[in-house]
């Protein structure tokens, strides 16, 4: 018995040490991989265009990490006069952990509805909203925020490339493997994995 763990790199190499160290017999095919998004170079251009008391929102870890290193590599730093949200604490307490700037987040939950009902952003009329974000995803967060009235623009941070694997080799990977369980954490990646040609 075995567990497949699809999750990207470097978590997905993490939660399968944890489970190996378990005495869990796990191993990683991750079928998506994570690179910079398509308008990461425009990020400070974007940042640019908000003023003082604007808002800001990191829709998860990655886009906290490819947004801080993009204004690393710039010499940039986070603008001070901004309100930031977090989707949620892990993503929050990464930003926090990179930049010292304090970050709002729901206290439960990490979703865009969870992150909508906070009290602070119900009256956001004709202020401006960057989104820190990554490919597809859902609308929910920019069409609502619309609708209360906000100016709201995106950024792709970073993308989600899915990874084609060769069909007979990886099928005959998960049969020596006798996986019986799998580990994802998206829906996105479960379709893909029914979709394969091997399973």
């Amino acid at each position: 018995m075995s567990i497949l763990i699809t999750r990207p790199s470097p978590a997905g190499e993490q939660l399968t040490q944890r489970l190996i160290d378990a005495g869990k017999h796990a191993f990683h095919a991750p079928l998506i991989e994570i690179a910079a998004g398509k308008e990461l170079s425009i990020l400070e251009n974007k940042l640019n265009k908000l003023s003082t008391g604007d808002y800001l929102f990191l829709l998860s870890k990655n886009a906290v990490w490819y947004a801080n290193w993009q204004l690393n590599q710039l010499q940039q730093s986070w603008p001070d006069t901004l309100f930031y949200y977090g989707i949620g604490q892990s993503t929050a307490e990464e930003f926090q952990q990179l930049t010292a700037h304090s970050i709002r987040y729901p206290e439960f939950g990490e979703t865009s509805e969870d992150l909508l009902a906070l009290s602070s952003l119900q009256q956001i009329e004709n202020k401006r909203v960057l989104l820190l974000r990554g490919n597809g995803g859902r609308e929910l967060l920019a069409t609502t925020l619309r609708q209360r009235g906000a100016i709201v623009d995106e950024c792709e941070c970073y993308q989600r490339l899915f990874i084609d694997y060769v069909s007979e080799e990886f099928a005959l990977k998960w049969k020596n493997a006798q996986v019986e369980y799998l580990c994802g954490h998206q829906c996105e990646m479960l379709q893909q994995l029914l979709s394969s040609r091997w399973i």
